[in-house]
């Protein structure tokens, strides 16, 4: 399944893309993450990560390549983990630094983000970042998240102190923001 953008499209990973998927995640400037530093993922483990995949009705996660619609160039990965069903998900991205400022990143978040409410009916979505990573915090916020909490010194990169910054957007909010979209999904609460 692809989804497609104006600019981009995201598209299942496949097992000719572990090497650009190992490489984002072995680069401290592209994984915005840093639950375990250094990276030390080899292409062998993130093969194993992508041949365990199986299929079920009920995934709780989903990941796929961004792609350049007009080049075909792979930009990055995007993805959702952690699905509670018709309730919530956590995001994930990283894009190559070469594509950075490109507008690529949104446009992918944005389009995740649209199939996340629409299709699989989130009521929110968050992502995890920290507060030494500026592009990932602006880049959110203008996705429509906000900050909902903050563990102060729990990060230590580049010799600076930092926290973990957790970040969240509600279907509400995410419907409020795009005038292009009408939420058909009854509220349950209602």
């Amino acid at each position: 399944m692809a989804i497609e953008g104006n600019r981009v499209r995201l598209r299942e990973e496949r097992a000719d893309d572990i090497d650009f998927v190992t490489s984002l995640r072995n680069d401290l400037d592209t994984q915005a993450w840093p639950k375990s530093l250094p990276p030390h993922y080899t292409r062998e483990m993130m093969a194993k990560r992508y041949e365990a995949r199986e299929f079920s009705f009920e995934p709780t996660e989903g990941r796929f390549i961004i792609e350049a619609k007009e080049t075909g160039d792979r930009v990055g990965f995007v993805g959702y983990s952690s699905l509670e069903p018709r309730f919530s998900a956590n995001l994930g991205v990283m894009v190559a630094k070469q594509y950075w400022g490109s507008g690529y990143a949104w446009e992918a978040n944005d389009l995740l983000l649209r199939f996340m409410f629409h299709e699989l009916g989130l009521r929110v979505i968050r992502l995890w970042t920290h507060s030494l990573n500026p592009r990932a915090i602006a880049l959110a916020e203008k996705l429509g998240f906000r900050e909902t909490a903050r563990f102060r010194s729990s990060i230590y990169r580049n010799g600076q102190l930092g926290g973990s910054v957790v970040m969240d957007i509600t279907r509400q909010e995410f419907y409020e923001s795009r005038d292009d979209l009408i939420d058909t999904l009854p509220d349950p609460f209602v």
